[in-house]
């Protein structure tokens, strides 16, 4: 490669760098990116669109034993952080474009994370729901119980 090659790729790459860390930086200062590291629920309240959310939470029968991560990240370190990054991208990507349901509505997978941490917190009583039962797991404790974590 001749100089002239090499400072040019060294100069994109600086750009490019620079562009990366600049708007990683500001977006990170501006969203308090550190505060969803947390398991602080006011943190999910740095965005507006969830301010009812949190709200309603604050109302529910919940909020004296569980927060946000209880119910909506998996209970082990890799799957918690794995979902909040996940998440998160996906939440600053869809709030930053403005391509979002309103009002915000749970996908599938997380759906899947939240059934699976009521299950997980009351295991007694749904193993012995789900011995009742043909077919193990088919309730659904989010059909019957959706308003619990966000009282209406």
């Amino acid at each position: 490669m001749n100089k002239t090659t090499v400072v040019g790729a060294a100069l994109v790459s600086c750009i490019l760098t620079g562009a990366l860390v600049g708007v990683g930086g500001y977006t990170f200062i501006y969203a308090k990116g550190a505060s969803y590291m947390t398991n602080d629920p006011a943190a999910c309240a740095n965005c507006h669109i969830m301010r009812d959310h949190y709200d309603a939470w604050l109302k529910s029968s919940h909020h004296a034993v569980a927060v946000c991560n209880d119910c909506h990240t998996p209970h082990d370190f890799f799957g918690k952080y794995y979902t909040k990054a996940r998440n998160g991208y996906h939440h600053s990507w869809a709030f930053t474009t403005g391509w979002f349901h309103e009002p915000i509505q749970i996908t599938p997978v997380n759906r899947e994370i939240t059934e699976a941490a009521c299950r997980y917190c009351h295991q007694d009583i749904v193993d012995a729901m789900d011995s009742d039962f043909a077919h193990a797991g088919a309730l659904s404790c989010i059909s019957c119980h959706r308003y619990v974590g966000h009282m209406k």
